[in-house]
C-alpha cells in the first residue's frame, strides 16, 4: 500500500467551486433569487484509508490520524430549474488530517466531473456541488479547505439493488470497489446498519450501509494511495435547495 501524496505545486484554485470554502454565508439575496429551486436524490458511498467502521461517519478522528477518501454520487433524479439531472455522476478525491466534525482540520479535495453533462448540466453540478445553490452542500463546504483540481470524465457508476456491492470508476485513475459488510452474527440477505450517524456525510437523518473496500486505488488529480480492504459505506442522499 502507498501513502496519499498531494503535488507539491501550487495548482491554480477553481474559483468556480466552492469559492472561498463558506458559500452559505456569502450568498446574497440577489443571488439567491436568481437561483431556481433544485432537487437530487440518489447515491452515495466512500472508500477510505480508515479501518472498518470509518470512526469519521460517528464524528471522530480517523483511525490512522489522517484520512484518504474516494466519496462517489450517482443522482437517480435530479432537475435543477428546468434542467434535468438524472443519471449523472460526480466524484471526489478527497484528504484531511484529524476530526473534520470537531472543527480541527478542513479537507483538500479535486474532482471528477460526469463528461456526460451538457453545458447547462454542467453550470447545474458546479452550483450544487460547490454549495453556491444552497441545500446541505452549502454546509458541506464550510469544511472544504481547497478545491486543488478538477476534470470532466467517464465515470462509472454501480450500485446492487440489494445493497450487496457498490463501484465507481474513473478509467486508468480511480478504482473504488466495496462489498457489504457481513460476518458469522449476519442474517442471511441483512445489512449491516447505521441509523442517523453523527457525522453522515451526506446529511442529517441518513442510514449508513457498512461495507468493505476492496479495491481503493487512486493516482489522478494530485492524489495516490492504494488502500484496499479497507472501510467503506453506502448512504442514499436527497437534497433540496435554495
Amino acid at each position: 500500500m502507498y501513502r496519499s501524496i498531494i503535488s507539491a505545486h501550487k495548482p491554480k484554485i477553481l474559483n468556480i467551486l466552492l469559492g472561498d470554502m463558506d458559500a452559505s454565508s456569502n450568498i446574497s439575496e440577489a443571488t439567491e433569487k436568481s437561483i431556481p429551486n433544485w432537487k437530487v436524490t440518489g447515491d452515495w458511498f466512500d472508500v477510505c484509508k480508515c479501518s472498518v467502521p470509518c470512526p469519521c461517519t460517528f464524528a471522530q478522528a480517523p483511525s490512522y490520524g489522517d484520512c484518504d477518501g474516494v466519496l462517489a454520487y450517482h443522482i437517480k433524479n435530479g432537475i435543477y430549474g428546468n434542467t434535468t439531472l438524472d443519471g449523472l455522476n460526480v466524484l471526489a478525491l478527497s484528504y484531511f488530517k484529524g476530526n473534520i466534525w470537531a472543527g480541527e482540520t478542513k479537507a483538500i479535495i479535486s474532482i471528477f466531473f460526469d463528461e456526460k453533462a451538457n453545458e447547462e448540466q454542467r453550470e447545474a453540478l458546479h452550483m450544487i456541488f460547490s454549495g453556491k445553490a444552497g441545500g446541505f452542500m452549502a454546509e458541506f463546504a464550510k469544511i472544504i479547505a481547497e478545491v486543488r483540481e478538477t476534470e470532466y470524465a467517464q465515470i462509472k457508476f454501480d450500485v446492487a439493488d440489494d445493497l450487496s456491492y457498490w463501484s465507481a470508476e474513473v478509467p486508468g485513475k480511480v478504482v473504488a470497489r466495496a462489498e457489504a459488510l457481513t460476518g458469522p452474527m449476519t442474517p442471511a440477505g441483512k445489512r449491516v446498519q447505521t441509523i442517523n450517524a453523527p457525522g453522515s456525510e451526506v446529511g442529517p437523518g441518513t442510514v449508513a450501509t457498512w461495507g468493505k473496500a476492496i479495491t481503493n486505488e487512486v493516482d489522478a488529480l494530485g492524489f495516490k494511495w492504494e488502500w484496499n480492504n479497507r472501510s467503506s459505506k453506502h448512504i442514499p442522499f436527497n437534497w433540496s435547495g435554495p
